[in-house]
């Protein structure tokens, strides 16, 4: 699986997407008795999408399951030596390639779980829909107009996913949802050429003290958000009880972070997963490299808003555009970079789903997860909750060290053995006989 190089920021990478997905089907989903079919994307430049299902009674309830199997760039080169990032290798407790832990690594967990369960009891108890996309690393282009297009042929009674980061390598996680992410340009420009500092220096408007100075009215010194609107000033009770968990408050007391930065009165996970979060990821004016004496004549900051349930993107947008006219920085221009965001989605801490794979967890294990509610980073959890109207569970087999966009990445050994254990638990529980529990929990859930 690592050995396909599918990068699906490159476009010249496709056919490697398709060979993916074909080989998913062929070594993995075939032998275990589903039935594939792998769909062109509906949008331009989107990779391609398998669906795979295996339908052992009609009348059953019916699980969706999500992965990808695009990743970033390869990173040829800059990998410490003696790794590969297309060569699988085993050092120690760590598993190096690219995609091992974004996602081949996580999905693959899932696939060995099915066949525990299939080689031990002949059914899995349950019916079961596989959707795997190659366009996650993109913005998972083309996935909402796909899940739109056929809401029949993904129906289910909810989702389970397995992707992220645990919140520590000790213990497994859950979480529940994840926060949107609006990625925006602010831009000002002037004029086509620098102009002499010396000759016009005190005449001439600067475009990146004016960009510097927008900026800091979204954001204080101390990284807490001032646009109006923008800032979480409450807290969900059973979401706040939840992120006090001592075991989470534990892994943020060890973090290495700044504990004056971000929003008042937070405690650092509720800023992380409950709370709007600013950042500037890229900004531009000249050439620090080999600058010149003049004014330049543009300025551009790539902006990223993380935001949680409660936030609309586009209302927030328009928050911005007042809060900078109400300011006089009417030559600030505001792009948004893509047409449709990663929206926030939130299943409650306490709903029926929750409780049980926290239950299933704990039986596997003896330990209890950590529950989120939702990841700190972003992923198209709206496409499930809002589009296909299912509530949605995540069960991470990552860590936050494994270096998944950089070179190195790796999992680690340790969390794998634990999340096979996890997830062939949780899926044995599922169709259990004896208990009933995935007829049990679609009750609960519509109850």
């Amino acid at each position: 699986m690592v050995e396909i190089s599918s990068e699906s920021q490159d476009p010249d990478k496709i056919e490697y997407l398709f060979e993916y997905l074909e080989h998913v089907s062929s070594k993995h989903l075939d032998p275990l008795g589903f039935r594939c079919r792998i769909f062109d994307n509906p949008v331009e430049d989107g990779g391609p999408i398998l669906i795979a299902e295996r339908i052992e009674n009609p009348k059953q309830p019916t699980v969706l399951f999500y992965g990808h199997g695009d990743v970033v760039s390869g990173m040829e080169g800059q990998w410490t030596e003696g790794l590969d990032p297309w060569k699988l290798k085993s050092e120690g407790n760590k598993i190096f390639g690219r995609g091992v832990a974004d996602n081949k690594g996580q999905h693959l967990v899932s696939f060995f779980a099915w066949k525990a369960i299939l080689e031990e009891r002949k059914q899995l108890g349950f019916n079961i829909r596989l959707l795997l996309e190659t366009s996650e690393e993109i913005g998972s282009k083309g996935l909402r107009e796909f899940c739109r297009e056929n809401g029949d042929l993904l129906r289910a009674d909810f989702l389970v996913g397995s992707d992220g980061p645990r919140l520590s390598a000790e213990l497994p996680t859950l979480f529940m949802g994840s926060r949107g992410n609006m990625t925006f340009d602010l831009e000002v420009s002037y004029r086509e050429s620098p102009m002499h500092s010396g000759n016009w220096g005190g005449l001439l408007k600067d475009p990146i003290v004016r960009l510097a100075n927008a900026l800091s009215l979204i954001v204080d010194g101390k990284g807490r958000i001032t646009v109006p609107g923008w800032e979480v000033t409450s807290l969900n009770q059973s979401v706040k009880k939840a992120l006090a968990h001592p075991s989470i408050s534990d892994v943020f007391q060890k973090a290495e972070i700044d504990r004056d930065w971000g929003t008042a009165d937070f405690t650092p996970a509720e800023r992380v997963f409950a709370g709007n979060s600013f950042s500037v990821v890229g900004i531009s004016s000249g050439d620090t490299n080999h600058p010149v004496n003049a004014i330049q004549p543009h300025a551009k900051a790539v902006c990223q808003l993380r935001y949680v349930v409660g936030t609309e993107p586009e209302e927030a947008l328009a928050a911005l555009r007042d809060h900078l006219d109400n300011n006089d920085f009417f030559d600030v221009s505001i792009q948004p970079r893509k047409a449709e965001y990663f929206r926030a989605t939130r299943v409650d801490p306490d709903h029926p789903l929750v409780k049980f794979a926290s239950t299933s967890v704990s039986r596997t294990l003896g330990v209890a997860p950590i529950l989120l509610p939702n990841l700190g980073g972003s992923l198209p959890n709206d496409c499930f909750t809002e589009i296909l109207n299912i509530p949605t569970v995540w069960i991470p087999h990552s860590y936050p060290d494994c270096l998944q966009h950089s070179p190195d990445e790796h999992l680690l050994t340790s969390v794998v053995e634990q999340g096979l254990a996890v997830m062939t638990g949780f899926f044995w529980d599922l169709g259990d006989p004896n208990t009933q529990g995935v007829t049990s929990l679609v009750e609960g859930v519509t109850q």
